[in-house]
């Protein structure tokens, strides 16, 4: 890939850079996780399942912590390079980042994926691959900062969904989680699950 002809629309990068998760994508996987769960604990115990109530219920919750640790991911730019970082209470085992200097990267290759759309990884000089995150808020300002410090064109790299998609997403949870309120309060009500 040729380097950009315009690389004076982005600023330099004098300080560090933080792109977190769109919390559009976190809040709708989070209320998704909550309203697929939710009723479980309450099934077991309406059909006296082998595992306690109590015991899924905090396993749901591990669950929770887990997938909540997952959408905390951080990109960090600086003069330096692109990192991907988690926070100190995530363990290592669970997620590690990684981490790339700017004079490293030689190419950002596509790649498709299973499902149809595309992802783009960084090729460092050795020839390793580092996915490139793409549902960060502030993605645009993020592709040019890569294109200002590698050269690389970066016109054609776009998000792999768009907003439209967790909004509908959101929507059919909400309305999901309110059917499993209702459903709950209804079996509580009737007595039909223990409190």
């Amino acid at each position: 890939m040729t380097p950009s002809s315009d690389l004076s629309l982005s600023e330099p990068l004098t300080h560090q850079q933080i792109f977190r998760l769109s919390p559009l994508i976190r809040i709708t996987l989070l209320l998704l996780y909550v309203a697929l769960t939710l009723p479980l604990p309450f099934l077991a115990n309406v059909t006296q399942a082998p595992v306690p109530p109590l015991w899924l219920a905090g396993a749901l919750a591990l669950g929770a912590i887990a997938l909540y640790a997952v959408l905390c991911e951080r990109v960090i730019l600086d003069d330096q390079g692109i990192q991907v970082t988690y926070p100190s209470w995530v363990p290592r085992f669970w997620r590690k980042g990684w981490s790339l200097p700017w004079v490293e990267i030689q190419a950002l290759k596509p790649r498709s994926t299973g499902q149809g759309g595309i992802v783009y990884y960084f090729l460092s000089q050795s020839g390793q691959g580092y996915l490139l995150p793409m549902r960060v808020a502030g993605f645009a300002k993020l592709v040019q900062q890569v294109q200002a410090k590698t050269g690389i064109d970066t016109a054609d790299v776009k998000p792999l969904s768009q907003p439209w998609m967790y909004l509908i997403l959101l929507v059919l949870t909400l309305f999901l989680l309110a059917i499993d309120t209702w459903t709950i309060w209804t079996a509580l009500s009737l007595g039909l699950v223990a409190p």
